[in-house]
């Protein structure tokens, strides 16, 4: 990776932690809480200025790994009036929420961009069934002919080609049901087969046909943004829980080195593919933090839910306890994630 590529993907990096903690920041201007600190990364300072007019100290830290809004009575009771832990528990949860909710809406608008500026859209049409050595994974063998729709792979639903290679890939790996509009008729294909890869200690199924292209107007284009934003976030979900379930191994999993690996991978292949991997980093962002963990967000969301169910907050020492060993174990994995992608780094 040259030093070009690296820039760009601190820039692209930095760039969604700004979105993040701005979210934070703006809100919590806006119901008038004391902020101390607004930061982009972690560690030591390398650059701060205080602004004269509100207080707030500006800094840039030497670890571009994230980032934080500091706001007075944040994890402890304060007297200050304007402290986040004196403010409405309705105010605090936008607060909490706004960070990783304009991840999201930034990604999703990214992806409208991008669909806009697409050459060629595709659906779920096949267009052929190439020949393949082994007759056992050929999709014209196992009845897939030209022009059927694909509707559903596995019994999960697709709309467009992205979700349809997306099912392909994490229902294929088994014989699995395939049912495609064929004259305007239902048919299924009973336990179709696909093509089988393996990829980092995971097994993929892969797609045995072509797609047609399909013709691009107003209508398609909000298909294809709407069904691409709703599957990268069901993808990031499910993936979720199939590392969760063992499926993938720890090699599967990128922390900060990984991520920006992949961004200087995908701004060398092109502005297009540096924006969809963008696209997916902001997403994933915005959905992971709203994960009900310590020390994330949703774990604080979770807090703040409670205390408007019981009427009164948990005890700010016990939520601070809670919320540092989440941080504490969180900084762990992030540091084990690290070493696993500089030592893939280093034996490529």
């Amino acid at each position: 990776m040259t030093a070009l590529y690296i820039i760009i993907a601190l820039l692209v990096f930095g760039l969604l932690v700004v979105i993040h903690e701005g979210g934070h920041f703006f809100f919590a201007r806006l119901f008038g809480v004391t902020i101390n600190e607004f930061s982009v990364g972690m560690g030591p300072k390398i650059i701060s200025r205080k602004s004269k007019k509100s207080g707030i100290d500006y800094s840039l830290r030497a670890l571009p790994f994230g980032g934080f809004v500091s706001m007075a009575g944040e994890d402890e009771s304060s007297d200050d009036e304007n402290a986040f832990c004196n403010k409405p528990v309705w105010q605090r949860m936008i607060i909490t929420s706004a960070g990783p909710l304009v991840n999201i809406v930034v990604g999703l608008l990214i992806m409208a961009v991008l669909i806009i500026s697409s050459k060629q859209l595709y659906g779920t049409v096949v267009y052929d069934t190439p020949v393949t050595e082994d007759v056992s994974v050929s999709a014209e063998a196992q009845g897939l002919l030209p022009d059927d729709r694909i509707i559903s792979v596995g019994g999960a639903k697709v709309h467009i080609v992205n979700d349809l290679v997306y099912e392909i890939m994490r229902r294929g790996i088994e014989p699995c049901d395939v049912v495609v509009m064929r004259d305007g008729e239902r048919v299924t294909l009973k336990d179709f087969r696909f093509p089988v890869i393996e990829e980092q200690g995971s097994s993929f199924g892969e797609p045995n046909f072509r797609i047609a292209p399909e013709e691009k107007n107003a209508g398609t284009v909000i298909k294809h943004t709407f069904f691409r934003s709703t599957s990268t976030i069901k993808m990031i979900w499910e993936q979720l829980f199939d590392l969760l379930r063992g499926r993938y191994s720890l090699r599967s999993v990128s922390g900060p080195v990984g991520v920006a690996q992949a961004l200087g991978e995908a701004a060398r292949s092109g502005f297009d593919s540096l924006l969809f991997l963008t696209v997916f980093i902001s997403i994933n962002l915005g959905i992971m933090n709203l994960l009900p963990l310590p020390a994330l967000d949703g774990g604080r969301l979770l807090f703040q839910l409670i205390e408007l169910v019981r009427g009164k907050p948990i005890s700010r020492k016990i939520e601070g306890y809670i919320h540092f060993a989440g941080l504490a174990l969180l900084m762990l994995l992030m540091i084990i994630v690290t070493f696993k992608d500089v030592f893939g780094l280093i034996n490529k």
